[in-house]
């Protein structure tokens, strides 16, 4: 089992820790933890050797929106020997609990945060499926029955598929240059 820091202890100990967030990028831009450095999750293998020399360093604490994806990190960077603890309740636990969130300065259009786009997607395909199913053939409704069972799987395993598919959208993801940047600001400490 992974550790986990409470919001008011890391808090507490922001300015000794290593925040990794593995957000996507637009997530990231919408705030995040002071200092935090913006590895998601689908790269964190890329990011291992820079990870273990950073834990070297200092206590590496991993951020995500809610847990589930630091958590998940944190199981992946024990596997490789290097100690991490996760946020409890990720970001949104910690603005609830009165915590800065800082946004970097971007000159690109803001990307919506991944539980907004999953809302959207959703929101569009049951829309879609009842009115094709309307329109054109019942049979067409089962895509809404499919996406409503995805929404129940997904709460009952914190998990979502859905995000993980959006998440791999060029605008979700951070251009090469952006995560050689990221990695070679946690090398330098």
């Amino acid at each position: 089992m992974n550790a986990t820091l409470t919001t008011g202890a890391a808090r507490e100990r922001l300015h000794t820790l290593v925040v990794i967030d593995v957000r996507t990028p637009g997530e990231y831009a919408g705030g995040h933890l002071p200092g935090a450095h913006n590895i998601p999750l689908d790269d964190l293998p890329r990011a291992l050797p820079d990870l273990r020399a950073a834990a070297d360093r200092g206590d590496l604490l991993v951020v995500c929106a809610s847990g589930a994806r630091s958590q998940k990190a944190g199981a992946t960077l024990a596997s490789q020997g290097i100690p991490a603890a996760s946020l409890e309740g990720g970001t949104a636990a910690w603005a609830s609990a009165g915590g800065e969130l800082h946004h970097p300065a971007t000159t690109a259009a803001p990307t919506w945060a991944m539980d907004r786009q999953v809302r959207l997607t959703a929101g569009s395909v049951v829309l879609l499926g009842l009115l094709l199913g309307v329109l054109i053939h019942p049979a067409f409704q089962l895509i809404a029955a499919g996406i409503a069972a995805g929404l129940v799987y997904s709460a009952l395993s914190n998990s979502c598929a859905m995000a993980s598919l959006l998440g791999k959208l060029p605008y979700n993801r951070p251009a090469r240059g952006n995560l050689d940047t990221t990695l070679a600001a946690l090398r330098d400490g």
